[in-house]
């Protein structure tokens, strides 16, 4: 079992099998500083060019760059990886959201994409300051009647996950079956996010962290943030899930991304009730019925290329 300390020096901006790799086994651990949504590092310094994945004849999008891929050995389609989020520790006073043009949850548009009738929403910036110490941020709101609003911190992982299957390649912008940008404020400090293995070796990556969001990214950003993520990974053999799921110290959740948003309830109240009767035993109607009167949902996003909802199950329900 080895902690592997990585100051990136090459980051990607999708989810696939890639050219290359950072070896790791099961039970190993990860440090490893990222950048922000932006590319901008903790000082606040741009992205080298030299730093960014370059495809030959592809002109990708400079979004949410990842650390990784790390290459899991003995990782196979059919395995689970248990990624134990040990810490996230922001390294940075300040963070940065944005609303703009084509993108965002009243747009109806995405990137690229001019589809509306009324003028686009105007791109703005917004900075806030975090106190580190007192773990809130701050930010100034000249023309409302709160003139500045302090806000409690909950740092997150916004997009993980591994190579999709069958050779498909995704942006680090969209989620799916392989995680991704998931944008749920519940992968967080103290929770297991357990992703399936769709190919050899998994490939892991991982950014993007906020330092705070609020339930559907609904102007399209969060407060972006660099920070420094504790990891610890372990390959489980043979026990497959179809979707992403999470364990926290108070509830079990899958987080299933698609659209329409509908779908992704679906999905996930399937991949639920499926791991309530097959890992912890409960028949299958009684499950149905129990979770309908104590489960309970969050949007993690619906403004990226897919949206995620969450499906929370209550642990205390669970067998001992």
């Amino acid at each position: 079992m080895a902690t592997h300390v990585i100051n990136p020096t090459r980051f990607h901006y999708t989810y696939g099998v890639q050219s290359e790799g950072i070896p790791i086994r099961s039970g190993d651990t990860i440090v490893a500083k990222t950048r922000d949504a932006f590319g901008m590092d903790e000082t606040g310094a741009p992205m080298p060019e030299a730093y960014m994945q370059q495809v030959a004849g592809v002109q990708l999008r400079h979004s949410n760059p990842t650390v990784g891929p790390f290459i899991i050995e003995g990782a196979e389609p059919g395995d689970l990886l248990r990624i134990e989020i040990r810490s996230i520790t922001l390294n940075r006073s300040w963070g940065r959201s944005r609303q703009g043009p084509n993108f965002g949850s009243l747009t109806g548009e995405g990137p690229g994409k001019r589809m509306l009738y009324n003028p686009p929403v105007p791109e703005i910036w917004y900075d806030w300051q975090l106190d580190l110490e007192r773990q809130v941020g701050t930010l100034q709101l000249p023309g409302s009647h709160l003139q500045m609003a302090e806000v409690p911190l909950a740092p997150f992982i916004g997009s993980i996950g591994v190579a999709p299957a069958y050779g498909h390649v995704e942006m680090t912008l969209t989620a799916g079956e392989y995680g991704g940008n998931m944008d749920c404020p519940d992968v967080a400090a103290g929770t297991v996010l357990e992703l399936p293995v769709w190919t050899r070796g998994a490939y892991l990556q991982f950014g993007d962290i906020h330092a705070l969001q609020g339930d559907g990214e609904l102007n399209g950003t969060a407060v972006e943030v660099t920070a420094e993520v504790t990891l610890n990974i372990e390959l489980v053999k043979g026990r497959g899930a179809a979707w992403p799921r999470l364990i926290s110290p108070g509830d079990i959740m899958v987080l299933a991304s698609t659209r329409p948003l509908d779908d992704c309830v679906r999905i996930g109240q399937i991949e639920l009730l499926e791991w309530l009767v097959t890992e912890y035993g409960f028949a299958r109607e009684e499950a149905w019925q129990l979770n309908a009167q104590v489960g309970s949902m969050r949007i993690g996003n619906m403004v990226d290329p897919t949206y995620t909802v969450v499906s929370r199950f209550p642990r205390r329900y669970l067998p001992r």
